[in-house]
């Protein structure tokens, strides 16, 4: 199994006027010790407009910084939106990155999922499957030699030679953001990584790694001519602490990030409210204060404990053969000490023991592929939800005020 770390770049109020400055120079800092201690992966997120959940409009500059900060750590876009951006300047920016990175950019794709991004780049989100679609079969050709043009329903472009082109040939690993968790199985029939942002238990991860593996392999349906990428990462709250107590402790951001989720996840089109009108740190506190078993039962989930604790957690997802496991350290108001401390201490009391047991997940994910193994057709129905029991809900009517 493999590990990556998670930045939404969250930035709850009050603001200072140095906020973001500290906010990303230490996100850069904890990439840094990330590339040192061995990880595998840094993932950075697209998101406009989304006030105190997401600050990271342009995450080509974050991994471009990261990329003279690092030797080794997997710089990966998680995801770029095809809806709001170009597939030219896409693929620019794409390859400029892999360029200056020594071919380590991770390529992942998605639509967004809100009004509000979406909107304001003339987008719908009754139109943003199509979009993407189109926008994919656009983007892949640019990453070849010579020129090349498209006419599609969303996209049009003249012969032109989109420079510069990658490292990586044919281009770097296409990822699709699985937002939703039907995604994860069109992701399998695309050929793509899929990015599971669904917060799994153990017994979900089993089922849909099965219907990933069983789409890619007996479903397959490229949207265009492009390197498949068999591959599927499932993010997780992540603390790790000497003890359980003290994971907790860390972990307030992991309910946090819960919570805005749902907030805004109970509104139409996850649509946000005029900017400046809510204060989500001050509702969040609100929301714990009425309800504090709730969030006491928040941190249960995700890899949120000691070591141990951790690494027993870790067994059960690691029998389900996921690819990777995504840590979402930075949170709500985690501090940068406690976010380096936590990625210090797995790096050095779990991970070794997963990274050892890669070359048999990869033996195991070999036969899959070549139809030596036939996983099991499992009936995913029981595992559609979201937010799994134990996690934090929201009213209604508290996203609507």
């Amino acid at each position: 199994m493999k590990f990556g770390i998670f930045y939404e770049m969250q930035l709850p109020r009050p603001w200072t006027a140095d906020g973001d400055h500290k906010l990303l120079k230490n996100a850069l800092t904890q990439v840094e010790l990330a590339d040192r201690l061995g990880y595998d992966y840094a993932w950075e997120v697209e998101h406009h407009f989304l006030e105190e959940y997401s600050h990271s409009p342009a995450p080509e500059v974050f991994l471009g910084a990261a990329s003279q900060r690092t030797k080794n750590i997997r710089l990966a876009h998680g995801i770029i939106q095809l809806t709001t951006n170009h597939p030219a300047r896409v693929a620019e920016r794409v390859a400029t990155l892999d360029l200056l990175s020594d071919g380590r950019v991770e390529f992942g794709m998605g639509e967004s999922a809100s009004v509000t991004e979406l909107e304001p780049f003339g987008r719908t989100a009754e139109e943003k499957r199509a979009v993407w679609e189109d926008a994919v079969r656009a983007v892949i050709p640019m990453f070849g030699e010579g020129g090349v043009s498209y006419d599609g329903p969303y996209f049009k472009f003249p012969l032109r030679n989109v420079l510069p082109k990658s490292l990586q040939k044919p281009h770097p690993p296409l990822w699709v953001a699985c937002s939703q968790l039907e995604t994860m199985e069109m992701a399998g029939r695309r050929g793509m990584g899929a990015l599971g942002f669904q917060f799994l238990s153990a017994d979900a991860a089993h089922a849909w790694v099965h219907a990933y593996y069983n789409s890619y392999t007996k479903r397959l349906d490229k949207l265009c001519d492009y390197q498949t990428n068999p591959n599927i990462a499932l993010v997780s709250y992540f603390m790790c602490a000497p003890t359980d107590e003290e994971a907790r402790r860390r972990a307030d951001g992991a309910t946090f990030f819960q919570f805005a989720l749902q907030f805004y996840g109970a509104s139409k089109g996850r649509e946000r409210p005029p900017p400046g009108t809510v204060n989500m740190w001050d509702e969040y506190n609100k929301w714990k204060a009425a309800n504090p078993e709730q969030a006491a039962r928040a941190l249960s989930g995700g890899l949120i404990g000691s070591p141990e604790t951790i690494r027993k957690k870790l067994r059960k997802f690691q029998a389900s053969n996921v690819d990777q496991i995504i840590l979402l350290n930075q949170a709500g108001k985690t501090t940068h000490e406690h976010i380096c401390e936590s990625l210090e201490l797995f790096a050095k009391e779990v991970m070794p023991e997963f990274h050892a047991a890669e070359p048999e997940h990869q033996a195991w994910k070999k036969k899959v592929l070549s139809g030596e193994i036939q996983l099991e057709e499992i009936d995913t129905d029981p595992h559609k939800t979201r937010f799994r029991p134990g996690m934090i809900t929201v009213e209604p009517k508290v996203a609507a005020e």
